[in-house]
């Protein structure tokens, strides 16, 4: 009996290390597509690295520093050959700190950024200004290779114009240098002036009656040409 009790715990070792194996497969596959669109892993010395090891609960998976829930904390896509940061970039909106240095990016970047609103370091090549102008920045640091953006400000804080949304609605940040008027609870549609919530259901009720409408129209249209051919 001995014996068959050390068989059994022979088998069941190699079998639960591939049960592991294959979650740690499917948990690499679930990655967001941003963090493996350079084929290099993230480099020890990048400010991302640094603030991912030191920041409690975080852990690099290839460019991107995750945290326990697998939201991006941090992006490293430097040394990409990026010209621009396609469709995908929208994916690290949650992220902290971004570094894009040594990419041909355009100097264009005003609403590449739009929803980034928790993004307080970014670094970028020397030639490409930071998104939204200095003044969406506390500071901007210039080096020989690349530029640090850091500190980003609520835009909403900053205009100067206190009539910037409408009376019923308020003024939310949307990334740096960017802002969105939100309508208050019961107030929806254009400048906010329409009180009372837009009802799903009588649009689509209208809708639906209509173009129900339109089609019994149309067939009876039809049939009649059918008979008089």
């Amino acid at each position: 009996m001995a014996l068959h009790g050390s068989r059994g715990s022979s088998f069941l070792v190699p079998w639960a290390a591939a049960v592991l194996l294959a979650l740690g497969a499917e948990r690499a596959l679930a990655l967001p597509e941003i963090c493996i669109l350079c084929p290099e892993s993230v480099r020890n010395l990048s400010e991302v690295t640094l603030y991912c090891k030191q920041t409690p609960g975080l852990m690099l998976h290839n460019r991107c520093c995750l945290n326990q829930e697998g939201t991006i904390v941090g992006l490293d896509l430097q040394n990409c050959s990026l010209k621009d940061l396609g469709p995908k970039f929208p994916q690290a909106h949650t992220a902290v700190i971004i570094d894009l240095q040594a990419n041909p990016l355009k100097d264009d970047l005003a609403n590449t950024f739009r929803g980034f609103t928790q993004l307080q370091t970014l670094i970028l090549p020397q030639d490409v200004s930071c998104p939204g102008g200095i003044n969406a920045w506390n500071t901007v640091t210039f080096y020989i290779n690349n530029q640090i953006c850091q500190g980003q400000r609520n835009f909403c804080n900053t205009t100067g114009d206190q009539e910037i949304c409408p009376e019923n609605g308020s003024c939310v940040p949307d990334g740096p240098g960017l802002l969105q008027c939100v309508c208050a609870d019961g107030f929806h549609g254009y400048k906010c002036m329409r009180q009372g919530y837009f009802s799903l259901l009588m649009f689509f009720g209208i809708l639906g009656s209509t173009t129900l409408s339109i089609s019994i129209l149309l067939w009876g249209t039809q049939r009649r040409k059918a008979k008089a051919s």
